[in-house]
């Protein structure tokens, strides 16, 4: 497409990476709810003998649920707020994933080991948080949709075909980047 004067490139529209983030947040508070009713608030810390789907729970586990599954709703709102969110959860549950599989003894011996295991963590639950920082990074790095704003009074855009195509009754006309449609 030629340059036209005046035309903008813009976030076109709900972004894959808002819907990740918003269903990962709606997954996550749905598990700390569920996960807070099953083991109340006593003991915060401490073990319980509670699962959820096979997960080891703890009141400060379903809290830290709750709070992230909370942002994640909040900062789906938003296509640069949601991909913060990615960067967000890789970096946490990365950590997370990387302490647990000290605490459970897979990689080595815990060197931070005088913190004892306030999240209450297994061996599996360390597999699922593996699993959360994957989404968080696919979430921070997922192309975002675009589209091109040209105003109605520019010249008429000629797509790679030639071809030129009719400005709509609003007075812009947008041309999407990820495959040239306009609409």
């Amino acid at each position: 497409m030629a340059h036209v004067e005046g035309a903008r490139v813009r976030v076109a529209g709900l972004q894959p990476a808002q819907l990740l983030a918003g269903l990962l947040g709606l997954a996550l508070l749905a598990a700390g709810i569920v996960g807070s009713v099953k083991t109340g608030f006593g003991n915060f810390a401490g073990h319980h003998d509670a699962t959820l789907l096979g997960f080891m729970i703890n009141p400060f586990h379903n809290v830290v649920h709750i709070v992230t599954g909370a942002l994640g709703l909040l900062m789906a709102l938003g296509s640069g707020l949601a991909r913060t969110y990615g960067w967000l959860m890789f970096a946490a549950y990365g950590v997370v994933c990387v302490w647990g599989l000290m605490i459970t003894g897979v990689v080595s011996a815990n060197p931070v080991s005088g913190l004892g295991n306030p999240l209450d963590l297994g061996r599996s639950d360390t597999w699922l948080h593996l699993g959360l920082a994957v989404v968080g990074l696919v979430i921070a790095v997922l192309p975002a949709r675009k589209a091109v704003r040209i105003p109605a009074d520019a010249a008429e855009p000629v797509d790679s075909a030639g071809d030129t195509a009719d400005a709509p009754a609003t007075g812009t006309k947008r041309r999407h980047a990820w495959h040239g449609r306009t609409s």
